[in-house]
């Protein structure tokens, strides 16, 4: 178990939060939200004592082990793949290392004997003879095959080396999991399997996520950061959601009454406060009034950004063709032979466990890439705008906020792409700093503008979610959601994906599978689970 009494982070005079109580639970899954900067991030650190706090003290049951997942992907590149998850069990791998450097040692004696022994014992009660056995099954799992567990983690690409980061993390059963933004670059198979270790994992969970479907999948409870404090709820995201709604709700209507009370008895007041039959009467009700407090309403730290995509004409019936495509890079074939129709209102989640295969059929629709052989035509009444997964490029310039979208407006005043801005959260001073020096969220909103004031009547996106806090996350999907045009989009946000596409295209060793159904019914069809199986097996 781990508790906190009184915790308190201060930044100057700035709290992020303040005498927080909490108590984690083993058996049970905590899942971590509130807005970006909130401290989400910060408060798992506090836990695993990387950071201080303020004030306050963070209590851990004497002889529990905490786990954390790494966020340095490039801590471990001298390392083997599969020792690296090994060190997730700091004492375990200890051992190991010690055992092998007196094992090897030339002049081996009685008394490095005794020791080994000792180190013997320890390591069978970990059950260490299975450690490598153990580490293996972690790394199938998350989509590291078998080759790769003997390379040093400087031969693994980004992606392989956060699925290793997870592995290690996971590693030897520890007893409190801390884990911030552990879905992110997991494909569909890794997400399913990563869901399904936590349900049936025994000890406590603390998570930091902005994957609305995971939440709901695996916490028991919610920890909102808000308004500088910390609160725990029982229940998954989506009954936090629905409570916090309704209860807010209730509170606006319970002060609409109050209001109303206070005006009927202003009003008697003032009619009667002069009449020497009612004035006792005005006296009574100006104490009754005297006594209503209206309940204080604060506004909360969550901010959404208004995400509303309108075209400027309506799209023909023949969208997009694409006909025997193929394209390969770095020497892989990532297109072979890839043909279908896009049709007026689809809305297609294009899936698969290639990333790079999807990636490269958005650049070579907005014509980024050429292909080997094949074509493909766009529609003469059709008007494209494209979220590149990589959008660097567009932001290399020392231009502020409103010059750099002004680009894109049709409407150059100053005054109305301020405007514009201050609605996607740029508000006052912000919308007047340089875009080079943008985080990550507030690029993927500037992108987001630019494709809303472009009128374009078909949207391509590619993992728009990236970087963004639940609640643009909620704005975005409202947005394309309510969209009258057609939309091709990659998204590893299972929720996103279900409430927006009713077409699927999953990009496959084997070619295209393409179905008209929810992403739900399509992950349920016979044939899907088949293939799945087959690709991951």
């Amino acid at each position: 178990m781990i508790s906190t009494e009184n915790l308190t982070l201060r930044y100057g005079k700035r709290a992020l939060f303040e005498d927080v109580n909490l108590k984690f639970t083993p058996g049970n899954c905590y899942g971590v939200i509130g807005a970006n900067g909130s401290g989400k991030s910060t408060l798992l650190k506090i836990l695993s004592g990387e950071i201080e706090s303020t004030k306050g003290d963070v209590t851990v049951t004497p002889g529990e082990r905490i786990a954390v997942l790494k966020q340095d992907h490039y801590e471990f590149e001298e390392f083997e793949v599969i020792n690296t998850v090994i060190m997730g069990h700091a004492r375990l791998y200890e051992i190991m290392v010690e055992k092998d450097s007196l094992y090897e040692k030339p002049d081996f004696n009685e008394e490095d004997g005794l020791r080994a022994s000792e180190l013997e014992g320890e390591f069978a009660e970990m059950d260490g003879w299975q450690a490598e056995s153990e580490a293996g099954e972690l790394l199938m799992g998350l989509g590291i095959t078998k080759d790769l567990h003997s390379k040093k983690m400087s031969e693994l690409d980004g992606n392989q080396k956060v699925r290793v980061l997870l592995a290690q993390a996971l590693f030897g059963n520890p007893h409190i999991l801390l884990l911030d933004e552990p879905t992110n670059h997991l494909d569909l198979q890794s997400k399913i399997w990563l869901e399904n270790f936590l349900l049936n994992f025994e000890s406590t969970v603390i998570v930091v996520s902005h994957d609305r479907y995971f939440l709901n999948k695996v916490c028991t409870h919610i920890v909102d950061i808000d308004f500088g404090k910390i609160q725990m709820f029982v229940g998954n995201y989506d009954f936090w959601y629905e409570s916090s709604q309704l209860a807010l709700r209730l509170m606006r209507e319970s002060n609409k009454k109050k209001e109303d009370k206070i005006a009927d008895l202003q009003r008697f007041i003032q009619r009667f406060s002069s009449n020497a039959s009612k004035a006792k009467q005005a006296t009574s009700r100006k104490k009754l009034l005297e006594k209503i407090t209206l309940d204080d309403i604060k506004p909360s730290s969550r901010k959404y950004p208004y995400i509303a995509f309108n075209s400027d004409r309506e799209a023909g019936n023949n969208l997009l063709t694409v006909q025997n495509l193929t394209c390969t890079i770095d020497g892989e074939k990532v297109l072979d032979n890839i043909s279908f129709m896009v049709n007026t209102g689809d809305k297609i989640a294009f899936v698969g466990p290639n990333e790079n295969a999807k990636t490269t059929l958005f650049k070579v629709l907005m014509g980024e890439i050429v292909p080997d052989s094949g074509e493909f035509s766009w529609g003469i009444t059709t008007s494209q705008a494209y979220f590149p997964k990589d959008n660097s490029h567009f932001f290399d310039s020392n231009l502020s906020l409103v010059d750099w979208l002004r680009q894109f407006s049709k409407d150059p005043d100053e005054s109305f792409v301020r405007g514009f801005l201050g609605r996607m959260l740029f508000s006052g001073e912000e919308s007047l700093k340089p875009v080079n020096v943008l985080s990550g969220g507030e690029k993927v909103r500037c992108m987001l503008s630019k494709m809303m004031l472009s009128g374009a009547n078909v949207l391509l996106l590619d993992e728009p979610t990236n970087h963004l806090d639940l609640e643009s996350i909620t704005a975005l999907n409202n947005g394309l959601i309510d969209f009258n045009g057609t939309v091709l989009f990659v998204s590893q946000d299972h929720q996103f994906v279900q409430t927006i596409a009713n077409r699927i295209i999953e990009i496959t060793p084997q070619g295209l599978v393409d179905r008209q159904l929810t992403y739900d019914e399509y992950l349920e069809s016979d044939t899907i689970k088949a293939l799945l199986e087959s690709m991951y097996s």
